[in-house]
């Protein structure tokens, strides 16, 4: 009897000192006050930021390039061994506009050079009628009725140098809209450079104004915004520059046009995991104008080009993400691009931009206070759901 009182005063006292769910607490009227306001305060800070987007998207620019040049800052910071962080800053501007200076006046010209003869097999593809081993003719009807051609042609062909100073000097005459654009790439200048002069202060001054009976707790969240930020910003952005070299690689060795340009595209969509496949499509047309043009074998040129997506895939999979990403592979796909496609539709293109910390935000607060854990399920939880699926799977056929 004695054994028994003492084991039901231990579970009482196991059950006392376990964490309580938020839904185990009854919802009286002040906690739904509460949480009406936590909402309308959520709906008035999207429409605040909706209605002042226009201010705030050279901010959210130039701190976007403050974090992804950080790491770059804190390498030049210990090969000079300096303290300071105003030479390592202007050392890692300098090393990113050289960067960029030398793309330009390599890359640019042969680029336009490709598009220049790409925009001509487009133009005697869309003229002409090639025949091309089991594809039906109906097949190229149906690509030459869908898809503008000529347009297309015409768009790339009109892509040149002199076009690009022709555009600056039109939009030098736009008088106050020239002023405006100037003064904005000012202001994302001035931005960056301040950001990354007080980088480590400002995220200090972010972390005191939290109240301090609530650090804990917002702190264990912002750690968790951080790691899944710089597994996707930075990492998954490290990935995909591999991805795009890659792929313009492997299409220069296969002889595909337009190699760079492609290679590059199919890159970018990799900062959302496997949304280079859409690529295939493209792809395949570039094939097929080429082929039909070049009088070169079609099925030969797009499997050889199948065999680049297989092999950089394989790379990226098997080396590249182990690599860079590590084992945390941060937020899902499918809610990545969720994210994307919602916060891109109320808030444009800033909302691209704060996508993923809000989502990040959203899905640690989830974790912390809704389903009261940290780190994927607790034991107990875990052992609850095999048990259930256990009993599912057991009982018979109705």
């Amino acid at each position: 009897m004695q054994n028994e009182l003492n084991g039901a005063v231990a579970g009482a006292n196991r059950e006392s000192d376990s964490p309580r769910r938020p839904f185990s607490r009854p919802f009286t009227f002040d906690r739904v006050v509460r949480l009406l306001i936590t909402i309308a305060t959520l709906f008035c800070a999207v429409w605040l930021i909706d209605v002042l987007k226009s201010v705030l998207l050279p901010f959210c620019v130039a701190w976007l390039i403050a974090y992804m040049l950080e790491p770059f800052v804190q390498y030049n910071r210990r090969l000079l061994r300096v303290r300071s962080r105003l030479l390592p800053i202007f050392m890692t501007l300098f090393e990113s506009i050289l960067v960029i200076v030398v793309i330009c006046i390599f890359f640019v010209p042969a680029v336009i050079d490709e598009m220049h003869q790409v925009a001509q097999f487009i133009r005697r593809y869309a003229e002409t009628s090639g025949q091309i081993a089991f594809i039906p003719e109906a097949f190229h009807d149906y690509l030459r009725r869908t898809i503008d051609f000529k347009s297309i042609s015409e768009q790339m062909t009109s892509q040149d140098i002199q076009n690009l100073f022709d555009f600056a000097v039109r939009f030098v005459s736009g008088g106050l809209d020239f002023v405006l654009g100037i003064f904005n790439w000012f202001i994302i200048i001035l931005y960056v450079v301040f950001i990354m002069l007080d980088y480590e202060r400002l995220l200090r001054g972010f972390k005191r104004m939290v109240p301090p009976k609530y650090r804990p707790g917002a702190y264990r969240i912002g750690n968790d915004v951080k790691n899944s930020m710089n597994h996707y910003f930075r990492g998954q952005a490290l990935v995909a520059l591999c991805v795009g070299v890659l792929f313009s690689i492997g299409f220069i060795i296969v002889g595909l046009p337009l190699a760079v340009v492609l290679g590059l595209f199919i890159g970018l969509l990799n900062m959302v995991p496997y949304l280079q496949l859409i690529s295939i499509v493209p792809t395949t047309i570039l094939c097929l104008v080429y082929s039909a043009d070049a009088h070169v074998d079609f099925w030969t040129i797009w499997w050889s080009c199948m065999a680049v997506y297989i092999i950089v895939q394989c790379i990226q999979d098997l080396f590249l993400t182990p690599k860079i990403m590590g084992k945390a592979m941060g937020l899902n796909p499918a809610i990545i691009l969720l994210s994307l496609s919602v916060w891109g539709t109320l808030l444009g293109f800033i909302g691209l931009i704060i996508a993923l910390p809000l989502t990040t935000l959203l899905l640690a607060y989830y974790n912390q206070y809704i389903t009261n854990r940290e780190d994927g399920e607790t034991p107990g939880e875990h052992r609850e759901d095999s048990a259930a699926l256990k009993d599912m799977t057991d009982s018979p056929a109705d």
